[in-house]
């Protein structure tokens, strides 16, 4: 055997082959030893490998002897014993790489060995399939494998509910579809409290089709989007009442700071203008936000110096180089405020809640590999972008099937003529014959010839999973014809019916060459499964997509002179390799597009980790005043150090900072110039920071430290949750334009990656400042509860075991009522002030 492999695989790949003979040399040696096991000794070789792990025995000791193990499970449960090269397939998935299996190797049974064999540490394997038919039929057939060697086995499907999702990533192994692992990884991170979390952490996936879920889906990321509770009238009536506001008298404005805070004045006007009773409340955190980002946009930002008009779209202007930034938005909703005061459109109709690429969120697994019959034309992209080896692993048995050349007419017209005559042939002698197209429009058009040539057949649209899957399996029995687009019923074998190998065994068609040579692999690997006969051929026109786009002119003129007619074939090797050229720039350039995606998402993934690791220990925490105060401050000392300026503290400003801890930290008049005044920065920061400490004490002794406990998840999860959500979508438009940045002569992914980092530096401050600001300041006096802060994502389950702890409700005075100290101020203005 070994000499057929190096002719086919040559020597690196012989090496390993040879190394991993070796191995299976060992587990064969094992069986006449566990093959007389009872089936109760047999499965009590689960917990003895688990307790062998558990005392610090490496996994790859254990694995001749469980691979064994799993292998007379399989003969007693499924009637199926492994080959030896389904025992090197699953080696290689073990060891974290793809195994190149053709097709009809038995890649399922191969995932069984290193499932089990990581299941062992308790710490799930996720094997993933194309779609939920296959997952549901694999996890259902390997079940009864697992069960009876003591192992659980979860499906998790599209529709399942919180607690089903939850209970199938609880079992050591789980099944599943790459788009559902994905998305629930980000509803996971979208979720209120941490009994709403369904996976576990990442730690060993297994991929079948694998070149189908990193190749081709890698350019499609994942995307949670939804509409944001924020009404675009909200923005105007915002704007409306700014404008009416006064400088000194209803704001101030800090330069320095770029910022605008409302006075007592203020805060009374908005409270009228709005019907409410205290704009500090939580219940009015967008409000508030609306207000304070409405008087931003008036006040701050200024027409043609900020940002221009152009087109009925707000355009910013970059204040270093005063150059136009297409595509580029303010994060945090102040676009769309300065919109409001343009009177533009609020573009705000809908955003993206939460996205990942499937490159990024499957490299976040500790291990992973995968399986399929078509890998090695993207070795080098499986290597570069996910650092997986590719290994091909020999056949059971020799592949004899015949692929004979391309035939090549001048017009698809004609081609499709000798499509239909090959299966009348071929259906005539009973030899079953599936057809391969690239698209629905043309199975529809073959089929249409054929039922007018009385040729019974089945069309698969790659619609119906399992419908075609069953149809699918039967396209080997005689005198059976199949269409399918390339995709159809994949992962489903076609077993040769009786007498067929005799006829020839299945007949391959491929209508159109694929623009990547995999597909047209795969759809040749449907036949000679096993050693089976079988055969293929592709026929093309000069008229299909990939001959147009490479030179087909030339050929047709060449054509044209000889005078041929559209019926008249040309097999041409010059031709077969012109399109095999084709299909590698084709791949080469598909490969730059994917990569370059990639570095897109990378900048959005590192702050991504960033977010989510931050609410993960939000959730999981107890006690978070820890990360309160970590997050306040920053905020005192971004303050002190913007009006501290320079070594003369006579030019200090004092005011400024005055005047915004006790708008946004502390009780109104409770800290003064005087207080500051002869201190350094750091003593000043210090000074600061003891008094808010201070304050923070008073507030939770007043709420109590249970409602404080759950008050400060409140806020600090709808800050974080808000601020990111505007910054995926402000990140998403500076995406979408960058690439404008090329015609300036500079490097677009470059320029990405420096604003990327500067909009999230500014997004970090924000959801620092707005968290010291309502804890510090907002008042508690509804029922405290974890809210989401934008419709249409999908986890909107509150699981019973949560524990939210609401705040007792109490009859209160009123802001504007007199104080109950009988001194006849406001209650806000005397022992009211800063709730």
């Amino acid at each position: 055997m070994l000499g057929l492999v190096k002719k086919i695989f040559g020597d690196a790949n012989e090496r390993e082959v040879k190394r991993l003979t070796r191995t299976v040399e060992e587990i064969n040696g094992l069986e006449s030893k566990i093959s007389p096991l009872s089936d109760e000794e047999l499965r009590n070789k689960t917990e003895e490998f688990k307790a062998r792990l558990e005392k610090g025995e490496d996994i790859d000791s254990i694995l001749p002897e469980a691979f064994a193990v799993v292998r007379e499970a399989s003969k007693r449960t499924l009637g199926m014993r492994h080959f030896d090269v389904q025992l090197m397939g699953g080696m290689v998935l073990h060891e974290g790489k793809i195994a190149e299996m053709r097709t009809g190797e038995g890649k399922t049974l191969v995932a069984t060995l290193p499932t089990y064999l990581n299941a062992l540490q308790g710490k799930g394997v996720h094997v993933i399939t194309v779609n939920d038919y296959l997952a549901s039929r694999d996890s259902q057939i390997m079940s009864e494998l697992y069960n009876f060697l003591g192992l659980t086995v979860g499906c998790n499907l599209h529709g399942l509910t919180h607690e089903e999702k939850q209970e199938a990533y609880a079992c050591d192994i789980t099944y599943g579809t790459n788009n559902e692992f994905g998305f629930d990884y980000l509803r996971d991170n979208m979720v209120l409290y941490k009994e709403q979390m369904v996976q576990r952490p990442l730690y060993y996936a297994i991929i079948d089709e694998v070149d189908s879920i990193l190749v081709d889906e890698a350019r499609t990321p994942l995307i949670i989007s939804g509409q944001a509770q924020k009404s675009t009238e909200l923005y105007f009536a915002a704007d409306r009442f700014v404008s009416r506001l006064k400088e000194q008298e209803d704001y101030t404005v800090d330069i320095k700071l770029r910022n605008v805070t409302l006075t007592e004045a203020g805060v009374e006007k908005a409270e009228k203008a709005f019907s409410i009773e205290n704009l500090f409340d939580h219940a009015n955190v967008t409000l508030n936000h609306h207000v304070q980002q409405a008087l931003k946009a008036h006040v701050i930002m200024r027409r043609d110096v900020d940002y221009v008009v152009n087109e009925d779209e707000v355009v910013i202007v970059d204040e270093f180089t005063g150059r136009l930034m297409a595509g580029r938005r303010y994060s945090d909703g102040l676009h769309q405020a300065i919109e409001a005061k343009e009177q533009l459109k609020v573009q705000n109709e809908s955003m993206t809640l939460a996205t990942i690429t499937f490159q990024n969120y499957f490299r976040m697994y500790r291990k992973l590999s995968g399986m399929t019959g078509t890998a090695k034309t993207e070795e080098e992209e499986f290597k570069r972008i996910y650092g997986l080896e590719v290994i091909q692993i020999p056949t059971n048995r020799s592949l004899i099937r015949k692929d004979m050349q391309d035939v090549v007419y001048k017009s698809e017209k004609g081609k499709f003529k000798a499509v239909v005559e090959q299966i009348v042939e071929s259906h005539s002698k009973n030899q079953p014959v599936l057809v391969g197209t690239i698209s629905i429009e043309n199975s529809e058009l073959l089929s249409e010839m054929l039922k007018k040539r009385g040729v019974a057949h089945k069309v698969l649209n790659a619609k119906f999973h399992a419908e075609e899957a069953e149809i699918i399996s039967r396209a080997g029995q005689a005198g059976s014809v199949t269409i399918a687009t390339n995709m159809a019923g994949r992962g489903t074998d076609i077993l040769l019916g009786e007498g067929v190998a005799d006829l020839g065994g299945l007949h391959i068609i491929g209508t159109e060459r694929h623009e990547s040579r995999r597909i047209d692999n795969q759809l040749r690997g449907r036949a000679g499964r096993q050693g089976d006969p079988g055969s293929s051929q592709f026929y093309l026109s000069l008229e299909d997509e990939l001959m147009r786009r490479f030179g087909a002119e030339n050929i047709m003129g060449m054509m044209d002179r000889l005078g041929l007619e559209e019926d008249q074939p040309i097999e041409s090797r010059l031709i077969t390799r012109a399109v095999e050229s084709a299909q590698k720039r084709v791949e080469g350039s598909n490969f730059d597009t994917r990569k370059v995606v990639l570095q897109y998402d990378d900048v959005m993934n590192q702050q991504r980790e960033v977010i989510y690791k931050q609410r993960r220990d939000v959730l999981f925490s107890d006690n978070i005043r820890e990360i309160v105060m970590e997050m306040i401050v920053p905020v005192i000392q971004h303050v002190v150090e913007a009006h501290t300026e320079g070594d003369i503290p006579e030019e200090w400003d004092l005011q400024e900072i005055t005047e915004f801890m006790n708008s946004n930290l502390l009780p109104e008049d409770s800290l003064s110039k005087d207080d500051l005044w002869g201190k350094e920065k750091e003593d000043m920061i210090e000074f600061i920071k003891d008094k808010v400490v201070a304050y923070y004490d008073e507030r939770e002794a007043e709420l109590g430290a249970e409602t404080m406990r759950e008050f400060e998840k409140v806020v600090v999860l709808r800050a974080v949750d808000s601020k990111w959500m505007d910054h995926i979508d402000a990140m998403d438009q500076l995406r979408q334009g960058i690439h404008l940045r090329a015609y300036g002569g500079t490097d677009p992914l470059r320029e990405y990656q420096f604003e990327g980092f500067e909009m999230f530096k500014e997004m970090i401050y924000s959801i620092q400042e707005e968290v010291a600001r309502y804890i510090m300041k907002a008042r508690v006096e509804s029922n405290l509860e974890r809210q989401e802060v934008a419709q249409g994502q999908t986890t909107t389950n509150s699981p019973a075991e949560a524990e939210k702890r609401p705040a007792k409700r109490e009859e209160r005075t009123g802001r504007n009522d007199l104080c109950p100290c009988g001194s006849g101020k406001k209650y806000k203005m005397c022992h009211g002030m800063g709730k």
